[in-house]
């Protein structure tokens, strides 16, 4: 059954400064990180250089906000640069296969693909989220909105998306915003929730969002330096205290994240970290350099958007 849209006031959704940790908060959060993270096994991926065969000269990726992988094995990036179209498909050794988008973006974000093996891309700037054919075919626009005014910043959006159950789907709306959105899978809003802060179901930054098998959201609420989860409707089902959170991403059992030391400046050398599913006990880590996101393939590797990664090239973790 459809369930009613929640009319929450605009303003509710406006950052609240005054909760932001202090430095002994900060500082404790980090050791804590820094204690789950001596206990568990380390270097437990090696990483690699992925890297893209420019198809013509002058032709070059900018940031690599974010990756996805289809059944196929087909890689999917949405990158920031003006060389070349936002989106591009590669295949798995690096060469193009299609590209598209140019003038559809502002600030590209995610890229993520559904069950029937449709490509989502969600815009930090403008707010918008689009579905396309795995062949660049425009299927849906989904315009947000409601995006705080008197910002500076050009990040006044959404972040990220997942897929739910029935084609219902997920969206974190967190620069500016502090909420998670659920639409049809006609592009029909019916649910919200969150509210800025640092309590259960609050946000400061929801950058990430992924869903298991058993239906749990599990969000990257990237400046409370945690990882929330819920169920379907919105009910917090508990929390991972750990560090900085920019990507998370649900594989079987598994639970895998990005993440730096809250007491470090945007970005900053980080981790990418292996959690266990029904209890958040950190499995294992790996050091990383500042990962945006984080794709995994059907064969199990790891694929990630790094901020300092040379041109055409990104990270990949075997």
């Amino acid at each position: 059954m459809l369930k009613l849209l929640r009319i929450v006031p605009w303003f509710i959704f406006l950052p609240v400064c005054a909760q932001r940790p202090d430095a002994a908060s900060q500082a404790k959060a980090t050791a804590h990180l820094h204690a789950l993270l001596d206990a568990a096994p380390q270097q437990i991926l090696s990483a690699l250089d992925f890297t893209v065969h420019a198809p013509a000269d002058g032709w070059e990726l900018g940031m690599v906000s974010s990756i996805a992988v289809d059944r196929s094995g087909a890689i999917y990036v949405l990158q920031r640069g003006d060389k070349a179209d936002p989106v591009i498909a590669l295949s798995p050794d690096g060469h193009v296969l299609r590209s598209w988008g140019k003038g559809l973006y502002k600030t590209p974000h995610s890229i993520r693909i559904d069950p029937q093996g449709d490509v989502w891309t969600v815009d930090a700037e403008s707010s918008v989220v689009l579905k396309f054919t795995p062949e660049g075919k425009q299927l849906l626009k989904i315009e947000v909105g409601e995006q705080p005014t008197g910002r500076t910043s050009r990040f006044v959006g959404t972040t990220d998306i997942a897929f739910g159950p029935n084609g219902l789907l997920f969206i974190s709306d967190g620069y500016g915003n502090a909420r998670i959105l659920e639409y049809t899978a006609d592009g029909k809003r019916v649910h919200q929730w969150g509210t800025p802060g640092n309590g259960p179901g609050q946000f400061r930054l929801p950058h990430g969002i992924s869903i298991d098998q058993d239906g749990v959201l599990y969000v990257a609420d990237r400046e409370n330096g945690r990882i929330q989860k819920f169920d379907m409707d919105g009910k917090y089902l508990g929390e991972w205290p750990l560090g900085r959170t920019y990507a998370v991403q649900v594989e079987g059992d598994e639970v895998w994240a990005t993440m730096q030391a809250i007491d470090m400046p945007v970005p900053s050398p980080g981790w990418m970290v292996k959690l266990d599913r029904k209890t958040g006990k950190v499995l294992g880590s790996v050091a990383s350099n500042g990962l945006h996101s984080i794709a995994v393939s059907k064969d199990g590797q790891l694929m990630a958007g790094d901020f300092k990664q040379p041109p055409n090239r990104f990270l990949l973790f075997r």
